[in-house]
């Protein structure tokens, strides 16, 4: 995300200044987070990029070393930082989050906590949703990882939206201060069910909970647990299929039907006419999509609840 301009709501600053964060995007799979810094050089096998070089430039620019390799620059998004994070527990990715962000129904100036924080992946987006006025609570039991994380959010801007709590909200429950004051609560936590209870009091009368669980069998003794102040409840499993699209030559067999990686076929007696279009389009180039390589199955379990209105 990228440091919001006082001076203009929900704008965002265009041109990097020294002292900024930027992803240096080498190629699709090969980013990486750097600190602009002025007098600091960038080493890679595309050569050497001076710092001083990116400042005043806008984000997204191509930039070229001293022997002719280049890079882009490109502003440190949710999206792209949970790309180079560094993972100190599992994350989830962006398939799960924008499904999380939805139904949590977040909106500028919504209160949000979160337990675990673990890396900060679902963190950066949810500050974002409820930036500029609202504010998201996290909490992890683990006290290096929570420093880590506080330290990620002052490097991408998002401190003044995020505070970092070290405590066991399966063992205590969360902070008594913040009873009633949550729009939403997301728990990523390997026995959610012991702090369902003290989400419950956390939440405003018809917010929302997400728990996140890897295993059915935690589902099952979730929403069990649920059913008792909470309604609509609902489970979902996001699984993203991604595509490559590419160019490539086709050959006589795909031009009598077949398609791109089929067995090859025997050719067929043809007529003057059907030889001489075979001569015009073979080797022609075509646009072929197929399943990429990558896609990646299983995350886990998206249980969603609504806080029952008592009246």
């Amino acid at each position: 995300m990228l440091p919001t301009d006082p001076t203009k709501k929900l704008s965002f600053k265009r041109n990097i200044s020294d002292g900024d964060l930027v992803i240096v995007y080498e190629k699709h799979d090969n980013m990486k987070a750097v600190k602009v810094c002025e007098k600091s050089v960038l080493e890679n096998r595309f050569g050497i990029f001076k710092h001083a070089d990116w400042i005043g430039k806008p984000y997204g620019c191509k930039v070229s070393s001293h022997k002719g390799g280049f890079v882009y620059l490109l502003a440190p998004t949710p999206e792209l930082w949970t790309l180079v994070l560094s993972h100190r527990t599992q994350i989830l990715y962006i398939a799960d989050i924008s499904f999380v962000v939805m139904y949590l129904e977040l909106i500028p100036g919504c209160v949000v906590l979160e337990s675990g924080t673990g890396s900060g992946s679902l963190t950066t987006s949810l500050s974002r949703a409820i930036a500029p006025t609202g504010h998201v609570h996290t909490f992890d039991f683990h006290e290096q990882r929570a420093a880590a994380a506080r330290e990620d959010f002052e490097r991408t801007g998002l401190s003044s939206l995020v505070t970092v709590g070290v405590r066991d909200i399966q063992g205590e429950g969360f902070p008594k201060d913040l009873t009633g004051l949550a729009d939403a609560v997301f728990l990523d936590l390997p026995q959610p069910w012991l702090a369902i209870g003290s989400a419950g009091e956390m939440l405003k009368p018809d917010g929302v909970l997400c728990s996140f669980s890897p295993c059915i069998e935690q589902v099952q003794r979730s929403s069990e647990t649920l059913a008792s102040n909470f309604t609509d409840i609902r489970t979902f499993e996001v699984l993203l299929r991604t595509y490559e699209v590419r160019e490539g030559k086709m050959d006589h067999c795909q031009t009598e039907g077949g398609t791109p990686g089929s067995r090859p076929c025997k050719r067929k007696h043809r007529t003057s006419e059907g030889s001489q279009w075979e001569q015009e389009h073979s080797g022609s180039s075509i646009v072929m999509a197929r399943p990429s390589g990558e896609a990646k199955g299983h995350t886990g379990y998206l249980t969603f609840a609504r806080l029952r209105c008592v009246a």
